[in-house]
């Protein structure tokens, strides 16, 4: 079966399919390239460096540590320490604020790749039906051919749905790919603003660090 045969019975829904496999494509090679820009520093690295700088008092050389990391949870502990120094119900809301604009970073585009993943098939499918239906068709108007008439055709509208896997398949699994990522970003993100918000305290309170001694 010659690759244009393939085209022609599966009709529009094959190049529907295609185009829903190139973006979906070109967003997961866009989304991770983009988690792996924004991982490119440990969480334990970076806040053993940050712990180092609250404690010498040095917090503007700490600010310009996260900021060079360019990481969700780098972010989210220079929003803190830019506030140093003031309420900590303040700076642990700057931070609360902050890990939810990174959040929206890291899931922007997953969606439609989980989108994608679970329709993709459907449209499949819904090629194949209509393949079946024009293979009935041409065997009812001709009138001749048996049941190789009917089957030849069924096999070209089986196309679509071997098309929508192909679609699928990748997708959904880029999906919960990303979704684990975004997990895992969230936690360091939140055990990040909870390590902070205890140096600062016990750097401002130096009594309470004698306490917990």
């Amino acid at each position: 079966m010659s690759v244009w045969i393939l085209f022609k019975s599966g009709g529009f829904t094959l190049f529907i399919l295609i185009a829903c496999s190139i973006f979906s494509l070109a967003i997961i090679i866009e989304r991770i390239l983009y988690y792996r820009r924004r991982s490119r520093i440990k969480r334990l690295e970076l806040m053993a460096i940050v712990a180092k700088e609250v404690e010498k008092g040095t917090i503007s050389r700490a600010v310009d540590i996260c900021t060079s990391a360019d990481t969700p949870f780098s972010n989210v502990v220079c929003a803190g320490l830019r506030l140093y120094g003031h309420n900590e119900v303040v700076i642990s809301n700057t931070m609360e604020r902050e890990i939810t604009i990174e959040t929206n970073k890291l899931e922007q585009y997953i969606g439609i790749v989980g989108t994608l993943g679970s329709t993709a098939v459907y449209i499949g499918l819904f090629g194949t039906v209509l393949g079946i239906i024009r293979a009935f068709a041409d065997l009812s108007a001709s009138g001749s051919g048996g049941v190789s008439v009917v089957i030849n055709g069924i096999a070209e509208a089986l196309v679509c749905t071997a098309a929508g896997l192909a679609v699928a398949v990748p997708a959904v699994i880029a999906y919960n790919y990303f979704i684990k990522k975004v997990d895992s970003f969230i936690t360091d993100m939140e055990l990040c603003t909870s390590q902070l918000m205890d140096l600062m305290t016990l750097k401002q309170n130096p009594a309470q660090k004698g306490k917990d001694r």
